[in-house]
C-alpha cells in the first residue's frame, strides 16, 4: 500500500538523460529497456490480481503521496520537453541525425506515457489536476483527447460508433488513420453541441476546440523562437511518437469487444466484460494500473490505486509494451488473440 513504486515512471526520464550524456547509440537506451528488457521483466516477476478491501480502498483514496506521482510528471514532462528542444536545437555538443532521431524517440516514448498520467488527471475532480491533465496534452498537441476520451469513448466505448474502439480483424494499422480522423471529428461534434445548448457562438473564448487547436501552436512557435526550427520539428515529432503510443493502447484495450444494444435501442451500460486487462506487476507500477482498464470504465473517477482486477475481464497474454509490439505483426496478433476473445464470447454467452 505504498507509492514508492509507482515513482518508478521517472526511472525512463533518467534512462533519457543517461543516454544523452554517453552518447552515441546510448541514445536508444530508453526504447530498448521500455520495448525489450521491460516485456521481459513482466514474465520474470509475473502477475498481481490483488483487490485491497472496501476499508483499505478508503485509505489509498485519501493518500496524497499517490496524486504527488502524477502531478510531478507534469513538472517532469514539461521540462523534459523543453530540454529536447534545447539540446535538439540549440546542439551544445554536435549530435548525428541518428542520434536526434534516438533523442526524439526517447522523449516522444516518456511523452505517451504522459497521456496515460494525463488521462488519470482529467477524470479527477479538481481543477488543478484537470489543468495539469491540460498541459500534458499540450505538450503532445492532442488537447482534444480532454473532450473525445471524457465526453466520447467513456459514452460510446465498444461500440460501432467509437472511434477509439477497434474492431475485431481491424489491424493497427486500420485503426490508426480512422481513429486520429474519427476522434477528432467527435471532439469538434461534442463541443460545437454543447456551445449550441448554451447558446455560444462558435468564435468564443469559451470554445474549447478552438484553444486547443491554437495553444500548440503557439506552443511550438515559443519553442521555435527560443530554440530555432529543429526544436519544432523535435516537437511535432515526439507529439505523432506520443500519438502513435496512446492509439496503440486505445487498439489493444478493447480490441474485438462489443456492448449489447437493447431493445429500447441503447446499449447496455459498460461493463467489466468490454475492456481487457493485465495484470503484469511490473508495467502496472510503471503505467500507474491503466492495464486495470476494466475497473476504470466501470467508475471513471476511481483513482488509480484503487482499480481493481475482474475475473470475467478478458485477459491479455502480456503487458502493454508486449501487446504494442505485437500489434505492429496484424497476423501474428490476430493469431494469439482471436482464441482468447473467442472464448471470452463464449463465456458471456452462456452467462446469458
Amino acid at each position: 500500500m505504498s507509492a514508492l513504486p509507482y515513482f518508478g515512471v521517472f526511472f525512463f526520464h533518467c534512462c533519457v538523460v543517461l543516454g544523452y550524456m554517453l552518447g552515441g547509440f546510448w541514445n536508444f537506451l530508453t526504447p530498448l529497456v521500455v520495448f525489450g528488457i521491460v516485456p521481459l521483466l513482466d514474465m520474470v516477476i509475473g502477475r498481481d490480481s490483488r483487490n485491497y478491501s472496501a476499508e483499505e480502498y478508503e485509505q489509498l483514496e485519501q493518500r496524497f503521496s499517490f496524486r504527488s506521482v502524477t502531478l510531478l510528471y507534469t513538472g517532469v514532462q514539461l521540462a523534459m520537453i523543453i530540454w529536447g528542444a534545447y539540446v535538439i536545437g540549440v546542439q551544445p555538443k554536435p549530435l548525428a541525425w541518428w542520434e536526434i532521431t534516438a533523442l526524439t524517440l526517447s522523449i516522444g516514448i516518456l511523452s505517451g506515457n504522459g497521456i496515460n498520467i494525463a488521462h488519470e488527471l482529467l477524470h479527477k475532480p479538481t481543477r488543478f489536476e484537470q489543468f495539469c491533465g491540460k498541459l500534458l496534452l499540450l505538450s503532445v498537441s492532442y488537447m482534444h483527447f480532454y473532450i473525445e476520451h471524457v465526453r466520447g469513448h467513456h459514452v460510446r466505448v465498444a461500440t460501432p460508433e467509437d472511434p477509439a474502439s477497434a474492431r475485431r480483424g481491424e489491424s493497427f494499422y486500420a485503426f490508426f488513420p480512422r481513429t486520429l480522423l474519427g476522434s477528432w471529428k467527435s471532439a469538434w461534434e461534442l463541443e460545437l453541441d454543447r456551445l449550441a445548448k448554451r447558446k455560444i457562438p462558435f468564435f468564443h473564448w469559451r470554445n474549447q476546440m478552438l484553444w486547443f487547436t491554437i495553444l500548440p501552436l503557439l506552443a511550438a512557435l515559443a519553442l521555435g523562437l527560443a530554440f530555432g526550427w529543429l526544436a519544432v520539428a523535435f516537437y511535432a515529432l515526439q507529439s505523432f511518437i506520443a500519438i502513435q503510443e496512446l492509439e496503440m493502447i486505445n487498439y489493444v484495450e478493447h480490441y474485438g469487444l462489443s456492448r449489447r444494444k437493447l431493445p429500447n435501442g441503447r446499449y447496455e451500460p459498460p461493463l467489466p466484460i468490454h475492456s481487457w486487462e493485465a495484470r503484469e506487476a511490473l508495467t502496472n507500477a510503471l503505467l500507474i494500473k491503466l492495464q486495470r482498464h476494466a475497473d476504470h470504465h466501470v467508475h471513471p473517477t476511481r483513482r488509480y490505486q484503487t482499480l481493481r482486477v475482474f475475473d470475467e475481464s478478458p485477459q491479455m497474454p502480456t503487458g502493454y509494451p508486449g501487446m504494442m509490439l505485437l500489434s505492429l505483426i496484424p497476423p501474428l496478433f490476430f493469431r494469439i488473440m482471436h482464441p482468447i476473445l473467442d472464448e471470452h464470447e463464449r463465456r458471456i454467452a452462456e452467462q446469458r
